[in-house]
């Protein structure tokens, strides 16, 4: 008997336009910028600064967030797949069986939106595109900018993670069913994988097909046989929270948005000391963890953002 232990199985799709399917994830990336935009245009204009300087910084920000993202999936975590699969890195499609057509032109491949997306290469991402800002705008400073940009990405990092839990990815480790936050996942492909679902219920969609699994007595056998995991997207998701909290007091209360420098690298070392700490209860992600050994590849990413946040937070500078 389970304490606080639930079955998750949302559909991730919200509904269908045409082809095209409107996903919680990618939802929630959406509200992140839009959150983003809004509590930096608060910052702009307390700053004394435009609105029209903020569309500029909102465009190379989204544009270097999805890049580095992206790319970051591709070759920190499944560059073997995407190395044979070119076309589907900068395209959010899919190659598939299923003898669908792609914009009723392209057969072989699905829309699927991008689904593989990294916060490391999207911390990297982010870096160069406000270096790229920075050059077109020379009077702002990067980190100026930075420690103000960290209170709107730790709020968007909490959605991200958000939609990794409608997605039911990067979950937890297995753990006991007593476990106060113990999860089901029955979408966790490496639980159960789409094409046995489809095979045992002989239905002939997957979402029919998880259906039946979760609530079909016939199938109980195979909803019994799915482990309880870690709901790790909501651990890290918390820790966000607790964060930006934290980095919009400081910034509105305290003086420390005049030590340059300083709520970037607290950002930094919080942020990804949750993400390391996380990762103890996360499923192996793959990427270079096996060569490296005893830890696993999203801490070894993590530690050199951890110490360039301490580097940050007490190097000697003046105040601005």
């Amino acid at each position: 008997m389970h304490f606080l232990g639930i079955t998750w199985n949302p559909n991730e799709t919200l509904f269908n336009i045409g082809f095209i399917q409107i996903k919680y994830y990618n939802l929630l990336w959406i509200t992140a910028f839009a959150l983003g935009w809004f509590i930096m245009k608060k910052i702009f204009l307390n700053e004394k600064k435009s609105v029209e300087q903020l569309d500029s910084l909102f465009i190379y920000t989204v544009l270097s967030t999805m890049l580095g993202a992206r790319l970051g999936h591709v070759f920190f975590y499944d560059w073997a797949y995407y190395s044979n699969h070119l076309v589907e890195i900068l395209i959010p499609v899919r190659e598939s069986d299923s003898g669908n057509l792609l914009f009723g032109l392209i057969n072989g491949y699905e829309f699927t939106g991008f689904t593989g997306l990294a916060s490391h290469g999207a911390t990297i991402g982010i870096i160069i595109g406000t270096y790229l800002y920075t050059r077109k705008f020379p009077e702002f400073k990067m980190l100026w900018i930075f420690d103000r940009m960290v209170i709107p990405v730790a709020i968007g990092c909490f959605c991200v993670r958000l939609g990794n839990f409608f997605n039911s990815e990067i979950n937890g480790k297995i753990v006991d069913e007593n476990f106060i936050f113990a999860t089901k996942f029955i979408r966790d492909s490496d639980d159960l994988h789409p094409s046995k679902a489809l095979g045992i219920t002989q239905e002939k969609t997957l979402n029919a097909a998880y259906a039946a699994i979760e609530n079909n007595p016939q199938f109980s056998q195979y909803l019994a046989e799915i482990p309880y995991r870690h709901p790790a997207q909501l651990y890290e998701g918390v820790g966000y929270i607790l964060i930006f909290v934290l980095l919009y007091f400081l910034y509105w209360k305290t003086d420390k948005k005049n030590k340059p420098g300083y709520l970037f690298g607290l950002f930094f070392v919080l942020l990804w000391t949750v993400r390391f700490l996380v990762e103890f209860v996360k499923k192996s992600q793959g990427g270079f963890e096996e060569s490296l050994g005893l830890l696993s590849t999203g801490q070894w990413l993590s530690i050199p953002f951890i110490l360039v946040g301490f580097y940050f937070m007490f190097r000697k500078t003046k105040t601005a």
